[in-house]
């Protein structure tokens, strides 16, 4: 098994200071071959160690100044050096390091990454269409260059896998007292009731999928959520039917209970009905309260003799 590189110090310095000592380099290497030329023209010497001095101190000024690279806020430099890690630079500022170093930037910056509506299977089965937004930062450079090709694209691919699984693992909504349960017999959220849980599951779902690659999830939401379409006319019949029907139940158990006060208070005003005449009177009732529609009196005035 291959082994699993990390952030480590990186050997460089100020750019400042290195810069003063190049350009040091460069004036004493001009000097000295100036002095040289000087002499040649002068007396018509033979060239000496001067010129050839000169010549060595411009080209390692100018080889020195290969080496030098600026990080900015929140960035980082992952240092190779022929293809093995050297280490990651994180100091803001202008550096110096070994200029035969390969540097690569990481950026270090919260980014989101959203992903776009896409049809799943809930847990019930449902086709659904369910979209999110990840929040997610790089916390090692070294593992997000050297243990994937690209992290963005990494972080693109896990996010939709940890989204279809978290889709397919609750259902869209509940439409019975006691929800969905899983194997278990322990009951899950739905989609829809779930909110910040169902964020919070994504977010460590992912945070576990990521952690091989040096990255890190601040936050996830789920930004889309509806039926497919071709189920979304009946999931929406569906609705209303359970709407209707939880209107029934509550207009029932109330007119159940205004049927037994009107009773108690008859007892209360010693009025006595018999069994035949309670029962019409609750038939009566139960109609006028239930019924959509508004009851129309009949009123008995008797036998009319021509």
């Amino acid at each position: 098994m291959p082994q699993i590189v990390t952030d480590k110090p990186c050997l460089t310095f100020p750019g400042a200071a290195v810069f003063a000592l190049l350009l040091l380099l460069a004036l004493s290497g001009l000097w000295l071959g100036a002095d040289a030329l000087d002499r040649l023209n002068t007396y018509n010497a033979t060239p000496d160690l001067r010129g050839l001095v000169a010549l060595l101190l411009l080209l390692a000024a100018g080889f020195g100044a290969i080496g030098f690279f600026t990080v900015q806020p929140n960035e980082a430099k992952v240092m190779t050096l022929f293809g093995d890690y050297v280490g990651t630079e994180l100091a803001s500022g202008l550096r110096w390091a070994n200029p035969l170093l390969s540097r690569r930037t990481v950026s270090r910056r919260l980014q989101t990454h959203h992903i776009p509506a896409i049809k799943v299977n809930d847990a019930a089965g449902n086709p659904i269409e369910i979209g999110a937004a990840i929040v997610w930062h790089v916390v090692d450079s070294a593992k997000a260059v050297l243990e994937v090709d690209d992290h963005k694209t990494y972080v693109m691919l896990q996010a939709e896998t940890a989204l279809r699984r978290i889709a397919g693992t609750h259902p869209y909504d509940h439409w019975n007292d006691r929800g969905h349960e899983t194997a278990s017999g322990e009951e899950t959220l739905s989609l829809r009731d779930g909110g910040d849980h169902i964020g919070e599951a994504l977010m460590a779902d992912l945070r576990h999928r990521l952690q091989r690659a040096g990255l890190d999830v601040t936050d996830a939401r789920i930004t889309h959520l509806a039926y497919a379409p071709e189920i979304a006319q009946a999931m929406l019949r569906r609705q209303q039917a359970a709407a209707v029907l939880a209107a029934r139940r509550t207009i029932v158990h109330g007119a159940v209970e205004l049927v037994r006060e009107a009773l108690s208070g008859l007892k209360e005003k010693d009025i006595e009905l018999d069994g035949e005449r309670q029962a019409a009177m609750v038939s009566n009732m139960l109609v006028v309260l239930v019924a959509d529609k508004d009851a129309t009196p009949v009123i008995n005035t008797g036998t009319l003799y021509g």
